[in-house]
């Protein structure tokens, strides 16, 4: 593991970031910058990495990567997570964080559609973890998994029934990796978000729709992505070096309060 230096939370880390083009990715590949971490940021969209790369080594990281990632491809999932060994000199953590939304009623949803939402954010998921977890017992050494499931992992919402199974997988995937691989000095813990304004989602929170769920959320607003930073260093840094198959809900309370 990378040594902190210089006061900064994850200095000496580096850190993979999927779905890093944008959203959560983007945010979370930011803050790991600006805390003195190396950062590898794998996407689909060439363009949009090449263009936060500058951002991040502004920031202050001391190394920063663009690698193209497809999650619903192994070939591609296993050069990923070998470049990110690779180009960062080793690897501390990896942000599981691609995925899509898949909305749309089941009764309407085509098996292309929901083959799309489970590939990506359930397939996916798994089998990067499962190659950085490969890649981390391979070089005998120590790392971090932190998978970015979704207060949908916990509760459900109308017309996001595909999406739901997928973070509700994620959710018991990281607690039965965490037993698993424990023994390896693997740990793995999960983030569940509540609703933040991103690409994924922006229009659809903006709409009466997104109004009336705000009135469901307890604290009566929905979240700033700054507010997800926080535990997300609490997750990549060594301060939850106890921490293995928790699930950290950042919602404003929303996942508790009844339906």
């Amino acid at each position: 593991m990378g040594q902190p230096h210089n006061g900064q939370v994850l200095g000496g880390k580096r850190i993979l970031v999927t779905g890093g083009s944008s959203g959560l990715g983007a945010h979370f590949a930011r803050v790991a910058a600006r805390e003195g971490a190396s950062v590898a940021i794998a996407a689909r969209r060439r363009q949009r990495l090449e263009a936060l790369l500058g951002e991040l080594e502004a920031a202050g990281a001391p190394k920063a990567v663009a690698l193209d990632l497809d999650v619903t491809d192994h070939t591609s999932i296993e050069a990923c997570v070998e470049s990110a060994f690779e180009g960062l000199g080793g690897l501390d953590v990896l942000v599981n964080n691609a995925g899509i939304a898949g909305d749309g009623m089941a009764l309407d949803q085509t098996a292309e559609e929901f083959n799309a939402v489970i590939d990506t954010n359930l397939r996916g998921v798994w089998f990067v973890a499962r190659a950085a977890a490969r890649a981390w017992v391979d070089h005998r050494a120590q790392g971090a998994v932190i998978n970015i499931a979704s207060i949908l992992g916990l509760r459900v919402q109308q017309g996001l029934s595909a999406y739901a199974m997928t973070k509700a997988g994620v959710v018991h995937m990281t607690k039965a990796l965490a037993v698993e691989w424990a023994s390896h000095g693997i740990r793995v813990n999960a983030l569940a978000p509540g609703y933040f304004s991103t690409a994924i989602n922006d229009t659809y929170l903006a709409s009466e729709a997104g109004e009336r769920l705000k009135k469901r959320v307890p604290m009566r607003r929905f979240g700033e992505l700054e507010e997800l930073t926080g535990p997300f260093l609490l997750l990549a840094g060594d301060g939850s070096s106890y921490m293995t198959g928790s699930i950290i809900a950042v919602d404003g309370g929303h996942s508790n309060n009844p339906l």
